[in-house]
């Protein structure tokens, strides 16, 4: 009961107070009272929309120890998602990333608590940490370690700037059908996601039989240090243009033929031919892909195939093209189109003998146009497709050095038994009991 009443009298107390402060509310004037509601409302919208964050620690040039170990136990991330967000952001660093190559994306984890071990990690610097696995060598050093311990009778270069898992049959025939050609030959494949372990068993099967191949990370600096394109590359890490909206990695792959051939010499081959014969023979060769019905003369080339000297000026020509009209929002400008401007304007001048190349006609390389290309994969179904086919067949292996096929037409073609296709690749492979012959896409 008394606690009751103690409960009554301090409601009865409270109504008192508030009455109180009312009617001492109500005496003030207007002016005052609507200054004290304005101070409130100020209060309130502090108290609401101030946010209290926690300093963002500085990103480091350098991904730790703990990031190179996720990235490398996940070669499966693809770049083409990092590349979509440097076209869309002119951060430094995320375009960095991008361009450093090619293939990988950091997610960070938010909220969760690190371990010991994370943590002691977090705060040893990087240079007393101890490395983790074998430290990859630098580009200069491996490349040429390989092309001392190894004897080329030709250099073959490719790029692959996807991931590992999309490396698939059809870019292992590739390799495949080169050697064939060319078991004597070297290949380099330059690519951030094959040079690793999974990336060695790929090449494995190769290395077995003893053919002379490896694949290794680009150092892009070093590549292009000395030329037009290091200030390219400068001016692209910097983010002084946007590299628009194909991927950045599509282009890095066009400059980056031209510049390991001017530093290097050798053939350069995209990861979609079937190889027929040797190259060996051929010298400062760029192919035609198209040929005006009327003039006869080419009307586009490709850069699909480069055979060039070391220092080649023609080659030095083409970086430069690059470096000064860079477009990264119109297919093919910095590719097929960029070779072709720039060989039309040296056979328009009056020293263009000088330079000493040739342009193969689209039988060397490019015999089937993309528009044409689904017909090579299906077989023939009657008498007079039967004809076709042997008519094709009978110029493709007299006329036809290489046939590329058009990864991104042909990707999703199924090859089948008795086509075109399937008797070139019978007819080229090295592991021919594999199931690469008829491999779907």
């Amino acid at each position: 009961m008394e606690e009751s009443r103690r409960t009554e009298q301090v409601v009865l107390l409270l109504h008192s107070l508030k009455r109180l402060i009312v009617s001492f509310v109500c005496c003030l004037p207007v002016s005052l009272v609507g200054l004290l509601i304005m101070l409130l409302l100020i209060y309130n919208s502090f108290s609401v929309f101030s946010l209290h964050l926690d300093p963002i620690p500085p990103i480091k040039s350098t991904l730790s120890l703990n990031h190179r170990q996720v990235l490398h136990n996940h070669p499966s991330v693809s770049l083409s998602s990092a590349t979509t967000l440097t076209s869309s952001s002119k951060s430094d660093s995320s375009l960095f990333l991008a361009v450093k190559e090619t293939s990988l994306r950091i997610v960070q984890k938010q909220h969760v608590s690190p371990t010991k071990t994370e943590r002691r990690n977090e705060l040893t610097p990087a240079t007393t940490q101890k490395p983790q696995g074998k430290t990859r060598q630098r580009f200069k050093t491996r490349i040429n370690s390989f092309l001392s311990e190894s004897s080329c009778e030709s250099l073959f270069f490719m790029t692959w700037i996807s991931s590992l898992e999309s490396f698939g049959d059809r870019e292992r025939f590739t390799v495949e059908s080169l050697f064939k050609s060319h078991p004597n030959s070297c290949l380099i494949l330059v690519s951030n996601s094959l040079d690793c372990e999974r990336g060695t068993l790929i090449l494995k099967p190769f290395t077995d039989r003893g053919l002379k191949v490896v694949a290794i990370k680009p150092d892009f600096a070093y590549i292009f240090k000395g030329t037009l394109a290091e200030k390219w590359f400068e001016r692209l890490k910097k983010g002084m243009f946007s590299p628009g909206v194909i991927p950045v990695e599509q282009n890095l792959s066009n400059l980056l033929r031209l510049v390991l051939l001017y530093k290097y010499g050798g053939i350069y081959l995209d990861t979609d031919f079937i190889v027929l014969k040797s190259l060996t023979n051929l010298h400062n060769v760029i192919g035609a892909q198209a040929v005006d019905p009327v003039t006869k003369q080419w009307s586009r080339l490709n850069n699909a195939v480069l055979i060039f000297d070391k220092k080649h000026p023609l080659l030095e020509r083409f970086i430069n093209e690059f470096s000064r009209t860079f477009n990264g929002n119109i297919w093919g400008h910095n590719g097929p189109y960029l070779v072709s401007r720039v060989v039309a304007r040296v056979n328009t001048s009056s020293y263009s003998t000088d330079l000493g190349f040739s342009v193969l006609p689209p039988s060397a390389f490019y015999p089937v146009d993309w528009t044409r290309i689904r017909r090579f994969y299906r077989a023939s179904v009657n008498g007079s497709e039967v004809n076709w086919s042997r008519k094709r067949l009978t110029y493709l292996r007299k006329h036809s050095f290489a046939v590329h096929l058009w990864n991104r037409e042909s990707k999703k073609l199924r090859i089948e038994e008795g086509s075109i296709i399937h008797q070139l690749m019978s007819e080229s492979c090295i592991f021919c009991n594999s199931s690469s012959l008829h491999f779907s896409y």
